[in-house]
């Protein structure tokens, strides 16, 4: 088991955990396990699932107490917040500049922190999961990306639960996303063993290449959830950008079936005109 004393994690990170762990254990069953898969050395990416706004604390409560604490990739934008900025900076915390055009030199700190023997956190996904059923849509390359880069392995983390207490959507139309703290919920999270990538090792970070890497990530982590949930999951992974372009090209049919429809009223005003000046 990957074990670290907590003098190495620093005054910030300690200050953060002292404050966010008493709640998170009131809210939380906690069912954690998979740590023996983690090197106690060394630097090494967490790839994540993503189900809840919540769940980057419950993650971060276990990996917390793994020994090995995350640095998480984080929307640059958050840096800019006043006192976020001051917690994720003072914390170690990534940002990930999206407005960048070159994907490897957006992930140069990242790649640094690995390289110095870090931990960093990822959400290949990106986003929230919008698969009907909450399973890992397809990933984002960034996870692969720092894997093949540094070398280093990437350990699969599953998590189930957070969900029922910060559901991911608002309910009902109304905006809002329910807070369901009672009854007290469980909190599932399992890593597994590193995913091998060795078939990707040493080759050329083409775009073919990070994708099949990236989905081998992705399908250790959806198996590792399938095992939480006792299910099977989707044959076809939920692909966010596809159904973006369906439901882009679904309005635009539903519009051009609408054109014609509200043309008829003028064709038969100017129908009627054109009869009115004849006679």
């Amino acid at each position: 088991m990957a074990r670290r004393s907590n003098a190495q994690y620093g005054f910030w990170y300690r200050l953060v955990a002292a404050i966010a762990k008493p709640p998170l254990t009131v809210l939380v069953k906690r069912e954690w396990s998979g740590w023996e898969h983690m090197p106690a050395e060394g630097g090494f990416i967490t790839a994540v699932n993503h189900i809840s706004y919540l769940d980057p604390l419950t993650y971060a409560h276990y990996q917390y107490n793994s020994g090995r604490p995350p640095r998480f990739l984080a929307k640059s934008g958050l840096f800019a917040i006043p006192v976020v900025s001051l917690l994720l900076r003072n914390t170690g915390q990534i940002p990930v500049f999206r407005e960048s055009t070159d994907a490897a030199h957006a992930f140069r700190a990242a790649v640094a922190a690995v390289d110095k023997g870090e931990c960093v956190a990822v959400y290949p996904e990106g986003t929230l999961t919008r698969d009907p059923d909450m399973w890992p849509m397809t990933g984002k390359s960034g996870a692969a990306r720092i894997a093949l880069m540094t070398g280093a392995p990437v350990i699969p983390v599953a998590q189930w639960g957070a969900q029922e207490i910060v559901p991911p959507y608002a309910e009902g139309g109304r905006g809002r996303r329910r807070f369901r703290p009672f009854p007290r919920h469980r909190v599932t999270v399992v890593a597994g063993p590193p995913v091998d990538l060795s078939r990707h090792q040493g080759k050329e970070l083409t775009a073919e290449v990070l994708r099949d890497a990236t989905e081998d990530i992705m399908a250790a982590i959806t198996a590792l959830l399938a095992e939480i949930r006792g299910e099977k999951a989707p044959e076809v992974r939920f692909d966010l950008r596809r159904s973006a372009r369906q439901r882009r090209a679904e309005r635009a049919a539903e519009a051009e079936a609408a054109r014609p429809a509200a043309r008829k009223p003028v064709e038969a005003e100017a129908g009627d005109a054109a009869e009115e000046t004849a006679k």
